[in-house]
């Protein structure tokens, strides 16, 4: 029983390095194939390496400053142990970090950024974003075989639908109508091709776990990289002071509006009173006695409000600066050193690599085949010896 069961698992073991056998004879008979695809590959990597545009990325790190009235207090840290963010339920007025993305890539807040002034090698004057990639940026060799291989149906589809043509305001109805799209926000194709480049070359990483904000852009030049992060990270700033001081601010303007009309009230009062007395030192009437009590009282009155606005106004402006949030810039703009991209050695073994895979993949694929075929010519001469 104990040779009748070992004699299969000998065959077994046999046909295993026979198959292990086989397999490396395959490869190495089929090594100039591989050879061949690694030198290729390997030449692609080296082109790419060398061709690809310099990348350069600045970057900065922010902490929002906490609001104290946050809902959750200190439980939101231990809710955060079991999943649950707290942070989305912030005090009243504020803006959840969550959200910042959000803002980001917001279409007004693209194309504030798009007019960022940038000090461009060989230019005497900064020139803005928009016009930097509009009409002085060259892609290189790399980005024109790319615009005009992968991109080539984009510029074609792009030709034929032309651009789209406002109708001319010769009646009534094209006129409203052309005032209805002055009231929407638009974007021409040209700014929607840069948006969608700067969206590319711009990120933002909210860490909820330890409270900040990194945010970086990456240009083919040093200096305009930390430019342009420089002037994303003041953008961010001061779109979440708008959003978290616009009901204090809304109503110190409402107060300011007040003060100005009971000012000018209260100075009217005090003229008439003045003129009135300058006119009536001699007179004792009744008539004039009961004048003069009624200006007086106006005025009074006029100087009451007036003073009451003015504590007001007063507390208002105070109340917008303690609502302004304060963000602690942990990691300040920097221009960065050495460059971010490409990573030339990384690219060239990462070419090399999937040209032996794919010269693998080959030799053991037309080793497949011609099993199949063998088995399919073997097939149909049995058929015809039956």
């Amino acid at each position: 029983m104990n040779l009748q069961d070992t004699k299969p698992t000998l065959q077994k073991e046999d046909d295993d390095e026979i198959d292990l056998i086989a397999l490396a004879k395959t490869g190495w008979e089929g090594r100039k194939t591989v050879i061949k695809m690694v030198m290729i590959f390997m030449a692609i990597g080296l082109f790419i390496a060398i061709f690809s545009p310099k990348e350069f990325t600045a970057s900065t790190t922010m902490v929002p400053a906490s609001d104290s009235k946050k809902i959750g207090g200190n439980l939101s840290g231990l809710a955060s142990l079991a999943g649950i963010n707290l942070g989305s339920m912030g005090g009243e007025g504020g803006i959840s970090p969550t959200l910042y993305p959000q803002i980001v890539n917001s279409i007004p807040f693209q194309k504030e950024l798009l007019q960022t002034p940038l000090t461009i090698e060989g230019q005497s004057k900064k020139v803005t974003y928009a016009n930097y990639y509009t009409n002085i940026y060259s892609p290189g060799l790399l980005g024109v075989l790319k615009k005009y291989t992968i991109g080539l149906p984009g510029i074609i589809i792009k030709a034929i639908k032309g651009k789209t043509v406002i109708p001319s305001v010769g009646t009534e109805r094209s006129r409203s109508e052309v005032e209805g799209i002055n009231q929407l926000l638009t974007i021409s194709d040209d700014e929607n091709e840069l948006i969608k480049q700067l969206s590319n070359q711009l990120s933002l990483d909210v860490n909820n776990k330890d409270g900040y904000v990194s945010l970086a852009a990456t240009m083919p030049e040093a200096v305009p990289s930390a430019e342009l992060t420089q002037r994303a990270q003041e953008l961010l700033q001061q779109y979440i002071i708008n959003f978290k001081i616009q009901k204090s601010s809304e109503s110190l303007k409402f107060i300011q509006d007040r003060y100005a009309e009971k000012e000018t009230a209260f100075k009217d009062a005090q003229q008439q009173l003045a003129r009135f007395r300058d006119r009536n030192q001699f007179v004792n009437t009744a008539l004039a006695q009961t004048t003069l009590e009624r200006l007086q009282s106006e005025k009074d009155l006029a100087q009451g409000v007036y003073s009451e606005l003015a504590k007001q106004l007063e507390t208002q402006q105070i109340q917008v600066k303690e609502d302004t949030p304060v963000f602690t810039v942990l990691k300040p703009v920097s221009v960065p050193i050495e460059k971010s991209k490409p990573n030339r050695p990384l690219i060239l073994i990462i070419w090399t690599f999937l040209g032996g895979i794919i010269g693998i993949g080959m030799v053991f694929g037309k080793e497949f085949l011609d099993s199949l075929k063998k088995q399919w010519n073997g097939s149909e001469e049995l058929e015809t010896r039956d």
